[in-house]
């Protein structure tokens, strides 16, 4: 059974290589046929299914991750994840689904810190291969205000 220790443990690997600039292994946190969202909290109610930024494999996960590194041009920062404890919704030997509250700080090059976005992860896992998988995170933001330096995955 997949417990909240588990969880925990996942999403602290997941936020470690964000947090750390080691974007390369982030998209292997996804099934190949994963989905991927970051929306905020009306549209999400609405059921609206445009997010500010969307996914729907591994591969695109990859190639946002190539285009960050080579092609796009942004003021270089990193960020910082505070995560709360998952509630977990349901979970067997197979898979779960939990809720993440997470809290994420941006830190920019000239060393300014502030609040960047809070809200939760919608997160479906599944077990593939022995490994917890996630097949669907949304990243639900509270604030409907988007930053425009909104480059790094949540």
């Amino acid at each position: 059974m997949i417990d909240i220790l588990a969880l925990c443990a996942f999403n602290a690997a997941y936020t470690n290589a964000i947090d750390t600039d080691a974007l390369e292994q982030w998209p292997a946190f996804f099934t190949e046929d994963c989905h991927y969202r970051i929306t905020n909290v009306e549209n999400e109610r609405e059921g609206l299914p445009a997010g500010i930024v969307f996914a729907d494999s591994r591969a695109m996960l990859e190639d946002r991750i190539a285009a960050l590194r080579v092609a796009n041009i942004y003021e270089r920062h990193r960020l910082r994840h505070l995560l709360g404890v998952p509630l977990l919704e349901s979970a067997d030997d197979q898979g779960a689904v939990a809720r993440t509250p997470f809290m994420v700080a941006r830190i920019m090059h000239t060393g300014e810190t502030a609040l960047f976005a809070t809200g939760e992860y919608r997160d479906r896992f599944v077990k593939a291969g022995g490994k917890l998988l996630l097949a669907e995170r949304v990243a639900v933001c509270d604030s409907t205000v988007t930053d425009t330096l909104l480059a790094l995955p949540l």
